[in-house]
């Protein structure tokens, strides 16, 4: 199953840093490239140990044999992956002029936060772009409102998803408590409101370019829901694309709301009760599942890999 592509978009951790100098502001500018260099290394390597250890994990056998034969199936599961770091580049090459190299740095800090933990790729490419990226005075300000409004624009989402599901979320035939709903739409209008109500000391970069991020982040959104909903139809494809759009929607519902445990559980018993299919959906997820951690695998294996070595050859 893919991650929420807003999911790194959770309550920023520090929301006044740039009110305050830079760490490394008074430090010569070689020094601070070079500690920015070392950091990114030792996130690599961190990256490629965690990659072993799923390596080990993963029942190779069983995902191997689910795997689709569809060349269209690769095609769009390629596109879906794509899509996060390719948004972001077009953000920050609008920001900085990010260089076509700068996809292979976002691509490690999707595969960071997946493998290892939430916001540490966001870390690593703040320290990549640090020691890569000469023509960035300050990347810290532009990684920041890019995070806080995927924070933003994923909680505005969500409550557009859940006016649209609430219907059948109220019904209770999902298997999912309305107190737990509740507390969750409480944390994602907070939060929220938060984010608005201090938006004069969160962001740094000028409304326009604010806006076309967000709309950006929307976009990338709704692209992200309907390439699910092809991926499965191409696995199942005697159900209608219609409901497995509808399905996608939910499954994104899901992974949004914070108090709901066992997401991969709950959107298979909702699966499960729009389509009656209790086998053949829970093979599907442990197939999309499995395929996805072996791209993180490969991906984070090549580019770690690659990081290390260039930082190696930089000594």
């Amino acid at each position: 199953m893919f991650a929420d592509p807003m999911a790194s978009g959770d309550t920023p951790i520090d929301m006044t840093l740039q009110d305050f100098p830079a760490p490394d502001a008074k430090l010569p500018k070689s020094t601070i490239q070079r500690f920015a260099g070392l950091f990114s290394a030792a996130i690599s390597f961190s990256m490629l140990a965690m990659v072993v250890y799923e390596v080990g994990r993963l029942d190779w056998h069983r995902v191997l044999g689910l795997v689709p034969r569809a060349p269209m199936f690769w095609v769009v599961f390629a596109v879906a992956y794509l899509t996060g770091p390719l948004t972001e580049w077009v953000i920050y090459r609008r920001l900085w002029g990010l260089p076509v190299s700068g996809i292979a740095a976002l691509l490690r800090k999707l595969v960071s936060n997946e493998l290892l933990l939430g916001y540490l790729g966001e870390v690593q490419f703040y320290a990549w772009a640090r020691g890569k990226l000469k023509m960035v005075a300050a990347p810290f300000g532009a990684i920041k409102d890019v995070t806080i409004l995927s924070a933003l624009t994923g909680n505005l989402i969500t409550l557009a998803m859940l006016g649209f599901a609430w219907p059948l979320v109220a019904s209770g035939r999902l298997g999912v408590e309305t107190r737990k709903v509740f507390m969750s739409l409480a944390v994602v209008l907070i939060t929220s409101f938060l984010i608005l109500l201090f938006r004069q000391k969160l962001f740094s970069l000028p409304r326009r370019e604010l806006w076309l991020i967000s709309a950006l982040q929307v976009m990338r959104t709704l692209v992200y829901v309907v390439l699910s909903a092809m991926m499965w139809h191409y696995i199942l494809p005697d159900v209608d694309v219609g409901l497995w759009l509808v399905l996608a929607t939910l499954r994104m519902l899901i992974s949004r709301l914070p108090f709901i445990p066992n997401k991969d559980v709950v959107f298979v018993g909702i699966a499960v009760f729009l389509l009656g299919r209790d086998a053949q959906v829970s093979d599907l997820m442990a197939m999309m599942t499995g395929v996805l951690i072996m791209t993180h695998i490969l991906v984070g294996t090549v580019f770690g890999t690659s990081d290390l070595l260039s930082s190696w050859s930089q000594k």
